[in-house]
């Protein structure tokens, strides 16, 4: 059980890094100390191993009667991706309910889960739950939960900017920042979870969500044609050197690997497009200025499509769940600096990318 902490004077907490403890000071304390930051430049992870994987949506009842019973309420986000769900206790799903709950997943591409008893498990029942949907990914270079590198830990207030100093914001105009979450992996993520702790004062801090399956619907015949059949270099190098730079750790190097521009679904057979500004470095096989050429146009593709974007919102106990193969999605720097943002992820690993075949 992590239990909120409560505070009605200024609370000092400390947030543990590559150099030892920070001192973070506010009007109010986290709400879940226990989830706070952990960096740690003496730890250290073997190689990622190839595992394998059968995603449990194959196994799903497509009518979803373990999930989507009696008295729960979907709400269509958008036509093209994102539903929000009240009346079902993730925490509660047998294993059947589990597997369409990676079946719906697939198919909507984002689930918003209110009023979710989540954040409250233990964190051995969080990473039992989210390890049914693939092994959990071990970040090498974000904040953990000391004592359990499964979790990806975003924080962000008035003393603590480790995300926005990684994205530049500052000197950039526009602070969306497109990625499919690690897609360097050889095995990059499927269903994956994240769950809002503490939420900015103004209700701010949502995630943008986009359908690359979608993005990919868009293209003509002939240009999805070209594109199938490519593959793409996707890179931790950036990510490494820069948690090198500022102190913090690089639990084992980067790697690169080489996945199709245009990528299948194992459980609903759609094809999406599988590039990202935040990773994808080049086509293979592609002069530079080519390669160059061709990523522009789809990440300009990307963040232009508007009509198949949705905007993720956040209140307490709300859990999102989405498909990390088949989407991209940005945070929304829109609140101020002093105030706090906190989160958590876990991250399963799915197959070896599928290739879209013409």
């Amino acid at each position: 059980m992590a239990p909120a902490l409560t505070v009605t004077e200024t609370a000092t907490e400390n947030v543990t890094n590559a150099l030892g403890s920070v001192s973070l000071k506010a009007e109010k304390g986290p709400s879940y100390p226990r989830y706070l930051p952990h960096f740690d430049a003496s730890e250290k992870f073997p190689p990622t191993p190839v595992r394998e994987f059968s995603d449990p949506g194959l196994r799903a009842d497509p009518t979803k009667p373990n999930l989507l019973g009696p008295g729960v309420q979907v709400k269509q986000i958008s036509p093209y991706i994102g539903s929000e769900v009240r009346g079902v206790q993730i925490s509660q799903l047998s294993k059947e309910g589990l597997d369409e709950l990676a079946l719906f997943a697939a198919e909507r591409k984002v689930l918003a889960f209110r009023d979710q008893d989540f954040k409250d498990l233990s964190p051995e029942r969080q990473i039992e739950i989210a390890s049914h949907f693939g092994p959990i990914q071990r970040h090498p270079t974000s904040g953990n939960v000391e004592g359990f590198p499964e979790f990806h830990v975003v924080y962000r207030d008035a003393d603590h900017q480790r995300f926005r100093e990684y994205r530049g914001a500052d000197n950039r105009a526009i602070r969306t920042s497109w990625h499919s979450d690690v897609s360097y992996e050889l095995q990059p993520p499927g269903t994956t979870f994240f769950w809002i702790l503490d939420i900015p004062e103004n209700k701010a801090g949502d995630t943008l969500f986009l359908s690359q399956v979608e993005a990919y619907k868009r293209l003509s015949p002939e240009f999805q044609k070209r594109l199938e059949g490519l593959r793409a270099v996707h890179s931790a190098v950036y990510q490494a050197e820069y948690s090198r730079k500022s102190g913090g750790p690089v639990r084992r190097e980067p790697v690169e690997s080489e996945h199709p521009v245009v990528r299948q679904h194992p459980v609903t057979g759609e094809k999406a497009l599988y590039v990202n500004p935040g990773f994808t470095r080049r086509i293979v096989g592609f002069k530079e200025e080519e390669s160059e050429y061709l990523l522009k146009f789809l990440y300009d593709h990307i963040s232009k499509g508007a009509d198949y974007q949705i905007r993720a919102t956040y209140e307490p106990g709300t859990l999102v769940i989405w498909d990390n193969r088949v989407t991209v999605h940005s945070g929304t720097g829109d609140f101020p600096q002093e105030q706090r943002r906190h989160a958590v992820r876990l991250t399963p690993q799915a197959e070896v990318p599928i290739p879209a075949l013409a």
